[in-house]
């Protein structure tokens, strides 16, 4: 399962950037559904269960003169927002992200990569969860999108 959604073409082109680092290969294999020659890596037994794994993509550059979202900004919405949705746990990555706006202008920031993992047959229970967290970044922040992947995956804990 591969569902992505994202608002603009500048995001999709950061989604398909993050799909080529989290599957690993070419992002025509995931987007287009074919298929390279099974690696070694492939080959080996896969443990655990069926997950799904959640990115979502948060820049901090605000638009119309005013200063980025700050980490202490960021952490707060984590702690208030996300965390209470995903209490079992979460990653967080510090990144620089690049896109192009819905006025053209390419933007350049500091970014946040956030990945859930939850069991695929939760899916449907977490997207509220996760369309909210994104709806309430962009009008919090006046942003214009949080991206979001979501990538099927074998997890074990």
């Amino acid at each position: 399962m591969l569902n992505i959604r994202v608002s603009t073409p500048a995001a999709a082109a950061l989604v398909a950037i993050a799909l080529l680092f989290a599957t690993g290969g070419p992002v025509s294999e995931v987007a287009y559904g074919t298929t390279a020659a099974p690696s070694a890596a492939s080959a080996t037994t896969t443990h655990g269960s069926p997950y799904v794994a959640t990115h979502l993509y948060f820049g901090t550059g605000r638009h119309n003169g005013q200063p980025p979202i700050t980490d202490d900004e960021f952490m707060k919405f984590v702690a208030d927002v996300i965390t209470p949705r995903f209490p079992s746990g979460l990653t967080l990555q510090q990144g620089r992200g690049q896109w192009r706006d819905k006025t053209g202008s390419i933007n350049r920031e500091n970014s946040y990569e956030l990945t859930v993992l939850y069991p695929t047959a939760e899916a449907r229970t977490h997207d509220p969860d996760i369309e909210y967290i994104r709806a309430l970044y962009c009008s919090t922040y006046g942003l214009e999108s949080v991206g979001r992947a979501d990538v099927k995956a074998q997890a074990d804990f």
